[in-house]
């Protein structure tokens, strides 16, 4: 199922975006998510995207379709998306290639978008003044109502009540979807394959952060390998230096193998894979715990992502964290790398993220990666 989201600004695109996602397993982007992924690539497009943005021009409607087009393109939008934010032109709407189920029309009155975004949202932004958010409306009412009685002659447009509240304004989109299209939507997309990711990199890369991340915002179970021994090592009252944690990991490697860690956690990732369908893996090591896994649910999918940070860097992050901030140096990356194995499994990832820079680009990298394995 292929979606529009057409609306002023404070209209709730983004409210019912989100809920119908969820609702039709199917992803929701907006045209700024596109061009803020791609403005972040080493590429001339990116450097393009950037450089446009960053001068407060408009990307041109040629330009604008051949991006959209292309990243629709991608495996993960397959099957069906929502979009919001485009088309904003008709000639964008004419020359769009995508065959669209149905296109969504929010339609709120000016006076409410501006109380909704001016005097109720909190979290407004700071530059968001009352005379530029008459300017957007006014902006939006003149290059693309034409869009909206584009559609409307097609004959795949629906036209909703958006001030109503998000679950009137929900159902309401859902009755225009038909049920028994939404019905089929929803049983197509149901996700049967059980999904392990496997988070690995190097002391400091963020394997927690993104661990925690998918556990707050998509609500995943996570299971963390390095937990037995930290847990084992504040038992007994030991201190956390490379050497206790070295001589740790060969103990139980000792005595379970280098799949150790994945032995040990194995009936907390069955009992999780029960309840989800995604479970999280927090810092698998070894090459030898992921052929274990490989081997003990052989119909689960095991997708590796691997975080990169530059040495330096990850060296300063760590020594200013609260928890085990000795905990770090060259020394301990030869010993995951080399006698713990990691490098393999590093190497050999699906996914490769580098978080070098803000928490809010980390972020968008790990949702994007997400969508891809999710909707893929």
């Amino acid at each position: 199922m292929k979606l529009v989201l057409i609306g002023i600004q404070g209209s709730g695109k983004s409210t019912q975006g989100n809920l119908l996602s969820k609702q039709l397993d199917i992803p929701y982007l907006s045209t700024g998510h596109i061009f803020r992924q791609i403005a972040k690539e080493k590429t001339v497009l990116g450097r393009y995207i950037k450089e446009t943005i960053n001068a407060g021009l408009l990307v041109p409607d040629d330009k604008t379709i051949e991006i959209v087009e292309n990243y629709l393109s991608r495996p993960e939008y397959k099957k069906g998306y929502i979009l919001d934010g485009f088309p904003r032109t008709l000639y964008q709407a004419k020359k769009f290639k995508n065959h669209l189920d149905k296109v969504i029309y929010l339609k709120i009155s000016e006076r409410e978008a501006i109380w909704r975004l001016f005097y109720r949202d909190d979290t407004a932004r700071e530059d968001e003044t009352l005379p530029a958010l008459r300017q957007r409306i006014k902006l939006f009412y003149q290059h693309t109502l034409p869009v909206i009685e584009h559609y409307r002659k097609k004959g795949i447009l629906a036209e909703i009540d958006g001030e109503r509240s998000i679950s009137e304004v929900n159902q309401e989109i859902l009755k225009n979807l038909g049920k028994q299209l939404v019905a089929n939507q929803i049983k197509s997309w149901k996700q049967k394959k059980k999904t392990i990711i496997a988070i690995v990199g190097l002391p400091g890369s963020g394997k927690t952060e993104a661990a925690n991340y998918f556990k707050e915002k998509k609500g995943l179970l996570f299971v963390s390998f390095g937990k037995i021994i930290n847990e084992y090592i504040d038992k007994h009252g030991l201190l956390h230096t490379n050497e206790v944690h070295r001589q740790l990991r060969m103990e139980f490697r000792k005595k379970y193998g280098m799949e150790a860690m994945a032995v040990l956690n194995e009936q907390k990732i069955k009992e999780g894979l029960k309840k989800n369908n995604i479970v999280i893996i927090e810092g698998m090591r070894s090459w030898e715990e992921y052929l274990y896994l490989k081997k003990k649910f052989p119909k689960v999918r095991i997708v590796i992502l691997a975080l990169f940070v530059d040495k330096d860097l990850r060296y300063k992050r760590l020594a200013q964290r609260k928890e085990r901030p000795g905990l770090y140096g060259e020394e301990r990356d030869i010993s995951e790398l080399i006698e713990s194995n990691m490098g393999p499994t590093i190497a050999f990832a699906d996914y490769l993220i580098k978080n070098n820079f803000s928490k809010e680009e980390f972020f968008d990298k790990l949702e994007e990666v997400y969508r891809i394995i999710y909707f893929s």
